[in-house]
C-alpha cells in the first residue's frame, strides 16, 4: 500500500442526515491516523463530544452527530469555522456530482489538472452556497485495489477457487488498505476537502465504488469467495466514508432496515430527494432485487418537486439495438457487460418498464426529476408526452476526464433512434440548453436551483462555461 500518499487526516466532512421541524440534522466525520479523539465541536452554543465510529487500515473514523437550526451560521471545530446554508425554505441550491476519479492510475494523476472542477465548484459556492451536494455514483475508482493480492490479482478475469479463511481475511485486509487509500485521496483532494465541510453530502454508489461492471459481471466472479469479499469491503467502506455510517445505523438512514438495499429518501420543504439502491441486489438478470424493489414502490414521495437519483441514467437510447451488434463482432462482445449494465439493456427491458410505471405514479403528483451519472458526458432527456413530462439530468465527469468528441456525436446520432419502452411514453435525447450536439464531451457537474418555487438546472461545463437555464416545473 502506498503509506506515504496517505495524509495525516481528513475531515471534517458533512453528511445530511434530515429535517427535524425547524433545524437541520448532521453528522461530521473526522479522520485521524492514530487513536487520539479529535477536539469538541460546538453549533448552536452546544459542545459536541465525538464518537469513536469505526478503526479500520490504520485510520481511525470518529463522528460529531448534531442539529443546525435555521439561520445558525454553522460550526466549529478546533479553533476553525465553518460556515453552512441552513434554509431549506424559500430558494434553495444543490449541487450534483458523479465519477470523481479514473479507472487507471488515479491516485497518480497531477492534482491541479484532476480537481480542477472541483476547484470551481468551491467558488461556485463560495459566490452563493450551496445547501447540499449530491452525489450520483463513482465517488471513488476502486478498480485497482485488487492489485497486489495473489487471490485477487487476475480480478475480474479470474477468481481463484479459495475456502480459507484465513486467506480470505488477508484478502480482506489488504483490500480495506486499498480502499482506505483512495477514498483518503479523494477526501483530502483541493476543492473537495474544502465543500465537504461546508456542504453535506448525500450519496447513491455505483460501479466503480466496488470494481469495474459490478452486478454485470459473470456471476461466477461475483459470487466467489474473493466476489463476496471485495463486495463486502467495499460496502464496509461505501458507509463509513460516504454516509459517515455502520452497520448498526442502517435502520436510521435507509429504507431497508435489514441492510440488504441501501436505498434512500430523505424530504425536505418542497422537496423529496431518493436513490434506489442499483448496486447491492443486482446480477446479470436483475438491477434490482425483493428489498430494492419494496423501497421503491413505498417511497411515496411528499415533494412539490421529486429529484431521483438514478447513477445509471433511467432515460436512455435503444441500447438493445447496439447490443445485438456487439454481440455479432467478436472483438466487440467483451464490451456487453458495460451495456448489460444499464436500464436500456434487452436483459432489463421489463424491469425498467416497470420502474418507469413508478416513476409515472409520482409524477401524478409532482414534477419528477431523474439524476444520473456514469457516462462521462453531460446529456438531458425528457419522456413524454407533455401532461407527464419526466426529465432527466445526466451530469457525469467531475474529474474523470471526457472520452474523444467523436464518440459523443457517433452515441448522439445512435440516440436519434428514439425509444419509447411505455407505450404512449416518448424518451428524446436532447441537446443541452445552448448546446447543437446531444452529448457533450467536456469534464462537468450540475447546480440545481429553486427561486419564487420554480426549478431550474444549470450544467458546468469545463471548456464551454455555463449553459443557459433549463426549467424544471412544468
Amino acid at each position: 500500500m502506498g503509506e506515504g500518499r496517505q495524509p495525516a487526516q481528513a475531515g471534517p466532512i458533512l453528511h445530511f442526515r434530515g429535517i427535524e421541524g425547524q433545524a437541520i440534522r448532521l453528522a461530521a466525520i473526522v479522520i485521524r491516523r492514530d487513536d487520539t479523539a479529535p477536539g469538541s465541536l460546538r453549533a448552536a452554543g452546544a459542545e459536541i463530544a465525538p464518537r469513536r465510529l469505526a478503526a479500520i487500515a490504520g485510520i481511525t473514523a470518529w463522528r460529531y452527530d448534531f442539529t443546525l437550526a435555521a439561520g445558525d451560521p454553522g460550526y466549529e471545530l478546533e479553533g476553525e469555522h465553518y460556515e453552512v446554508a441552513t434554509e431549506f425554505d424559500g430558494d434553495l441550491r444543490i449541487a450534483f456530482v458523479s465519477c470523481n476519479g479514473e479507472e487507471n492510475g488515479d491516485l497518480d494523476r497531477d492534482g491541479e489538472e484532476r480537481n480542477l472542477m472541483w476547484a470551481r465548484l468551491a467558488r461556485d459556492h463560495a459566490r452563493a452556497p450551496f445547501a447540499l451536494l449530491l452525489q450520483g455514483g463513482d465517488q471513488v475508482y476502486a478498480d485497482e485495489a485488487t492489485q497486489g493480492h495473489p487471490l485477487s490479482h487476475d480480478w475480474p478475469d479470474k477468481a481463484s477457487e479459495v475456502d480459507d479463511p484465513i486467506a480470505l481475511a488477508g484478502l480482506a485486509e489488504h483490500l480495506r488498505h486499498r480502499f482506505v487509500e483512495r477514498y483518503l485521496h479523494v477526501l483530502q483532494a483541493r476543492g473537495y476537502a474544502w465543500m465537504a465541510a461546508r456542504v453535506p453530502v448525500l450519496s447513491v454508489w455505483d460501479d466503480h465504488d466496488i470494481c469495474d461492471g459490478w452486478g454485470s459481471l459473470p456471476e461466477k466472479r461475483s459470487r466467489s469467495a474473493v466476489g463476496r469479499t471485495l463486495f463486502a469491503v467495499a460496502r464496509e467502506t461505501y458507509l463509513l466514508f460516504q454516509h459517515g455510517a455502520v452497520e448498526g445505523d442502517i435502520p436510521d438512514l435507509f429504507l431497508d432496515a435489514s441492510g440488504a438495499s441501501l436505498s434512500w429518501k430523505r424530504e425536505l420543504p418542497g422537496l423529496t430527494i431518493a436513490a434506489p439502491d442499483l448496486r447491492s441486489e443486482r446480477d446479470r438478470h436483475r438491477i434490482l432485487g425483493p428489498a430494492g424493489w419494496r423501497a421503491v414502490e413505498a417511497l411515496a414521495p411528499r415533494g412539490a418537486q421529486v429529484f431521483l437519483v438514478s447513477s445509471v441514467p433511467l432515460l436512455g437510447p435503444r441500447l438493445s439495438l447496439l447490443e445485438r451488434l456487439m454481440m455479432a463482432i467478436p472483438r466487440m462482445q467483451h464490451y456487453e457487460d458495460d451495456l448489460r449494465d444499464q436500464w436500456q439493456s434487452r436483459a432489463h427491458r421489463e424491469e425498467w418498464q416497470r420502474m418507469l410505471r413508478e416513476v409515472l405514479k409520482w409524477r401524478t403528483e409532482a414534477p419528477v426529476t431523474a439524476l444520473s451519472g456514469e457516462i462521462h458526458l453531460a446529456t438531458r432527456a425528457v419522456m413524454g408526452p407533455d401532461a407527464q413530462r419526466v426529465h432527466q439530468l445526466v451530469a457525469s465527469g467531475i474529474s474523470h476526464r471526457a472520452p474523444p468528441k467523436a464518440y459523443a456525436r457517433s452515441l448522439g446520432l445512435f440516440a436519434g433512434l428514439g425509444e419509447a419502452p411505455l407505450p404512449g411514453h416518448p424518451i428524446r435525447i436532447h441537446p443541452l440548453p445552448g448546446q447543437r450536439h446531444r452529448y457533450v464531451a467536456e469534464r462537468n457537474y450540475l447546480t440545481l436551483a429553486r427561486r419564487d418555487g420554480r426549478w431550474q438546472a444549470v450544467w458546468h461545463l469545463e471548456d464551454s462555461g455555463e449553459t443557459p437555464a433549463l426549467d424544471l416545473s412544468d
